[in-house]
């Protein structure tokens, strides 16, 4: 054990543990009481009382022992549930207790009987707690509490701690008032609030240091812990309104989340970079190399969409910055508007919808088919295309498709050699392409005059992929039957006016980009892409990324891991291992994956480390980034 010369002591309830365990047991021994809800809230509004300071603590303990309806027997399923609530980052060092036991104090307003069981896991043994004991009838019920215990008076920590008499600079850990007084009457140095659980205002307001968990504790004591730089210090920045539950998944992994509705231009987004570690956008936020330059922390770009053209994927490789995407999570929403607008299209549903609104009845089968036994040109054949194919195929449409890849055809559709076989043969074209820059006008006059006359197009792939003049002049010129179109050439930065040259004509669906937007592939991406990111923060996988080498490894326990991002030339893992083997570091694993432009190397190490190791690494010369990761 290393001497710091401190001592630390924590509080139990909310600190320790995630819960107030007099709560968690009138919940159980109140069950089947039909007041149970009704007593169980008013034993928490007591509770609170109590350790906010607005009434004695003898009085919230007297008050909520008349309530409880519990015996000696209930105490060890107590303990039974309160292993199952210890806090996450309390849980996640326990090294840090066994390492500093000596120096570790318990001082609650808890009781013993449920505490010593708790903290005996952590090797805090019983002559270092010190808290309250219940006194009990004959039949083992719980009658009350030792008052002559000075921790069952209002105030008793200051005067527990004071008897302790303690050497050395002594720092509170803990949720409520009984814990900040300790420093306010000068026997305690620091007072951490400890928010993990419970965010209490007036300890939060009295504290030296607000600690949302254990990390961040020892990050500023530089003590041993799970993770090199706490969560709460990574600072993430949503754009452009992505799903409430992207928000919810970050911040309850501990992470610091900023969430902004709109996109930021390119000035605005260099102002906000700076600091920034994790950016997550949709398709209107640019991520260019100015605003890569300005991004002084930046780890990972995450978008919450297919498309990734908005970003300069080889600039952000070449600083370091991984960037995942949300290919698969919305294509089943794709799919199904471009199967809704296939058979809207073949019935001319849009112009009979738009005379009716406006007084006309035009009961007529002319210009409206079935789809079944047409023909359905999927040019495209990836996760969407394949899906659309299906689903087509079922409706008896008869599936054609077309890819600059070889893919394998799903059930009867039929490849295509080239794209204008497709378009000769199609009665509607649905585009499915990537992003892809050289796919600009794709289908264009010379493309549209290939087409069957009367034929149908859908475009729910990308704006730059159709000539809009073109597309315009052949729907005018009624060589196209109709067409419905979700993207554009250029798209506005947020909801407001928009002009394009199809607005007015008949038998044309027009929709703002919304091909995903539906409620559940914005939740499925709310969760796959934050998934991704905290998958590379958390342990420096990188599988599923757009722009860097693919590495996937279990996390390690009782190791050290760094991560180590470099431009790929010769002998830089010569030059890792070398420096290691000059600080004595044994390697317990190591994973190198390399792409044309850049190496990614994850080390892990069973050996202690100091900060002259880290210094050495990041000098090594073609070093991008280097992170120590825990």
């Amino acid at each position: 054990m290393v001497e710091t010369g401190r001592k630390y002591v924590f509080d139990f309830d909310s600190t320790l543990t995630r819960v107030e365990a007099l709560d968690v047991l009138a919940e159980m021994t109140l069950q089947g009481n039909p007041k149970r809800d009704e007593i169980v809230s008013e034993i928490q509004k007591i509770t609170n009382l109590g350790i906010d300071g607005d009434i004695s603590f003898t009085e919230s303990l007297e008050r909520r022992i008349r309530l409880l309806d519990a015996n000696k027997k209930d105490l060890e399923d107590l303990v039974t549930e309160l292993r199952q609530k210890i806090s996450k980052s309390i849980e996640a060092n326990k090294q840090f207790f066994y390492e500093y036991s000596e120096d570790i104090y318990v001082i609650s307003c808890g009781f013993k009987e449920f505490i010593d069981p708790i903290v005996k896991e952590y090797n805090i043994p019983s002559e270092r707690v010190f808290a309250n004991t219940f006194t009990f009838d004959e039949a083992g019920n719980i009658t009350g509490f030792d008052e002559t215990n000075v921790l069952a008076t209002h105030n008793g920590k200051i005067e527990c701690l004071k008897n302790l008499d303690l050497d050395g600079e002594v720092q509170v850990i803990g949720d409520g008032y009984s814990d900040y007084v300790m420093r306010e009457a000068g026997i305690a140095h620091k007072f951490f609030a400890y928010t993990e659980n419970v965010h209490r205002e007036k300890a939060a307001n009295n504290a030296d240091h607000v600690a949302p968990n254990l990390d961040e504790f020892l990050f500023v004591n530089d003590l041993p812990r799970n993770l090199s730089y706490p969560k709460n210090r990574i600072k993430i920045l949503l754009l452009e309104n992505v799903h409430p539950a992207a928000f919810e998944n970050l911040s309850e992994e501990g992470f610091s989340v900023e969430l902004i509705k709109t996109s930021l231009s390119e000035e605005d987004l260099i102002e906000r970079i700076k600091g920034v570690h994790v950016l997550g956008i949709r398709s209107k936020t640019q991520v260019t190399q100015k605003v890569l330059d300005a991004a002084d922390k930046l780890l990972v770009v995450g978008a919450f969409c297919i498309g990734t053209t908005q970003i300069d994927l080889e600039y952000s490789k070449k600083k370091g910055v991984v960037v995942f995407n949300a290919p698969y999570s919305n294509t089943r929403s794709v799919v199904e508007l471009a199967i809704g607008q296939t058979i809207m299209l073949m019935r001319s549903i849009f112009p009979r919808s738009t005379e009716i609104h406006n007084g006309e009845w035009n009961k007529t089968a002319a210009g409206s088919q079935e789809v079944r036994g047409k023909n359905l040109g999927i040019v495209g054949y990836g996760n969407i295309g394949k899906q659309m194919s299906v689903l087509a195929e079922a409706m008896g449409m008869k599936v054609y498709y077309y890819d600059v890849n070889d893919q394998l055809a799903l059930g009867n559709a039929v490849k295509c050699d080239t794209l204008e076989s497709l378009l000769n043969v199609s009665d509607v074209v649905t585009l499915h392409v990537d992003d892809n820059k050289a796919n600009k006008n794709f289908i264009g006059k010379r493309e549209i005059d290939q087409m069957k006359d009367g034929a149908k197009l859908i475009n729910l792939s990308r704006g730059f992929v159709v000539d809009i003049e073109a597309l315009a002049d052949a729907l005018e010129s009624g060589k196209l039957g109709g067409a419905a179109i979700d993207v554009y050439p250029s798209e506005p930065r947020s909801n407001g006016s928009f002009k394009t040259p199809l607005q007015g004509l008949s038998n044309v669906i027009l929709t703002p980009h919304i091909g995903g937007s539906t409620e559940e592939a914005q939740r499925d991406i709310a969760d796959f892409v934050p998934n991704k990111i905290m998958d590379y923060i958390n342990s420096g996988n990188t599988v599923d990324a757009v722009n860097f080498p693919n590495i996937r490894l279990p996390k390690q326990n009782g190791v050290h891991r760094f991560l180590h991002i470099h431009r790929n030339v010769p002998g830089i893992m010569a030059k890792i291992n070398e420096v290691l083997a000059q600080y004595g570091l044994n390697i317990s694993g190591q994973y190198l994956s390399t792409d044309s432009e850049v190496g990614y190397v994850i080390t892990d190490l069973d050996k202690e480390y100091n900060k002259e190791v880290i210094k050495a690494l990041k000098k090594i010369e073609n070093t991008i980034k280097f992170r120590v990761l825990y």
